[in-house]
């Protein structure tokens, strides 16, 4: 019984750990998205994680996203202004282009990188609500 014991206790605190780091990744965008590890988004990791969200809300797989799609992400205004072809939805690349600007917008010294703190400004929050 005692080896039992010891071995549950084990697996107990491997599963706290675990969720608590899978908690912390949930709650810090650079975290959850940093690939390279480096302690901060940069362009590419921005775009990865944008695309995989514009994926997981075409559930239609018609290459766009409508306003019901957007789930709010973006205003009717922000979509027309984001839509040259007029046609009332966002291709993943006029998507990703807004992306862009959101990011250059939150990158206050344009050293091509976000830290926590720049996430954390409106800036920051306006473009994670396009990868999250």
């Amino acid at each position: 019984m005692q080896k039992f014991g010891r071995w549950m206790v084990s697996i107990l605190a491997a599963v706290m750990v675990s969720g608590s780091a899978l908690a912390a990744s949930r709650g810090d965008p650079v975290k959850k998205f940093d690939t390279d590890n480096d302690g901060t988004l940069d362009h590419i990791e921005v775009r990865k994680a944008a695309t995989a969200l514009f994926a997981r809300l075409e559930p239609d797989h018609d290459g766009t996203l409508d306003v019901r799609e957007l789930r709010g992400r973006l205003s009717a205004k922000e979509i027309a202004a984001a839509d040259p072809d007029h046609d009332g939805t966002l291709s993943v690349n006029e998507y990703l282009a807004v992306v862009s600007q959101r990011f250059d917008t939150a990158d206050p010294d344009h050293d091509g990188t976000l830290d926590g703190r720049e996430l954390k400004t409106s800036a920051g929050r306006a473009l994670l609500q396009l990868l999250q």
